[in-house]
């Protein structure tokens, strides 16, 4: 078969004849061999950059996010194009359970916070929780505590058990860190750990109030909950920890490292804890 480009029009009518084709149909495929090609993408390369930087995790509106804080204005439906050209998947997310134990006969707080997630400013309201890390050398428990003004981790702990003494130093940690006026509200849910005497001492000793979720309602805890998947999914799901020393360092990285200082958190508009701190003093003025 001639070569379509160098093809006369009795070549092309002759062409037409012998495939069965019409001759606008060969002339079109003529008209689109000659077309220039499109140019790579300029933005492929900090798309995919960004990708990696956030260890393979940000989808479509994220990255889309993180190139305007770049300059680069650019539809969300063409970041989903070059992800697909360029083989840019998340991960999947993956389930996991519940780890405290409610069933006990220890005092339970009322539910003071109730789903109130938004103060407008810092260490008003806290939120803990406590999950569990897979390891070659067995299970490894991470308590932590969020400020839900800016859903920055502010305290976590870290210990083969799950006892009290861990959402304690969680706490402690939490307290040292950010100093806290008496009245700041610690939500948990109604875990035997955060019931325990050395839990609502530890409050009491700082005049903290204590809120507890409503019973079997894991809703009211949502956003430690989401943080939880978060770090599960960008974080320990992508790899196997040898022992629990490893894990710690890998954890502790990605708290301080990505998720306070790098992650793009979409309920603050698309900016990291650290960030929405630096602004929010400016936006919601501290009183302390």
């Amino acid at each position: 078969m001639q070569n379509l480009l160098t093809a006369s029009k009795a070549n092309m009518k002759q062409l037409s004849r012998t495939f069965g084709m019409s001759r606008s149909g060969l002339y079109s495929a003529r008209q689109r061999s000659l077309a220039p090609k499109a140019p790579l993408c300029a933005h492929a390369l900090s798309l995919q950059a960004i990708f990696a930087a956030s260890g393979t995790t940000y989808g479509s509106r994220r990255l889309r996010a993180a190139l305007k804080r770049q300059g680069i204005a650019i539809g969300r439906y063409k970041v989903r194009a070059l992800m697909r050209r360029h083989g840019l998947r998340a991960r999947w997310k993956r389930k996991f359970t519940h780890t405290t134990d409610s069933k006990h006969q220890l005092p339970v707080a009322e539910n003071v916070l109730n789903r109130q997630f938004h103060p407008e400013q810092a260490n008003r309201a806290w939120v803990g929780d406590i999950t569990y890390v897979r390891t070659a050398s067995g299970w490894l428990y991470l308590a932590v505590v969020l400020d839900l003004f800016s859903r920055k981790v502010v305290g976590w702990a870290m210990a083969p058990h799950m006892q009290a003494s861990l959402v304690c130093d969680a706490l402690r940690m939490a307290i040292g860190a950010r100093q806290p006026e008496p009245g700041l509200l610690m939500h948990t849910d109604r875990g035997s750990q955060y019931a325990s005497q050395a839990h609502t001492e530890l409050l009491g000793a700082y005049g903290l109030e204590q809120s507890m979720s409503r019973k079997g309602n894991c809703w009211d805890n949502a956003v430690c909950e989401r943080f939880f998947l978060s770090l599960k999914m960008e974080r320990v799901w992508q790899g196997q920890y040898a022992n629990h020393a490893e894990a710690q360092r890998d954890i502790a990285d990605y708290i301080v490292n990505f998720y306070n200082a790098q992650r793009l958190h979409s309920t603050l508009g698309y900016v990291s804890p650290n960030e929405f701190e630096q602004l929010g003093t400016t936006i919601f003025p501290q009183t302390h």
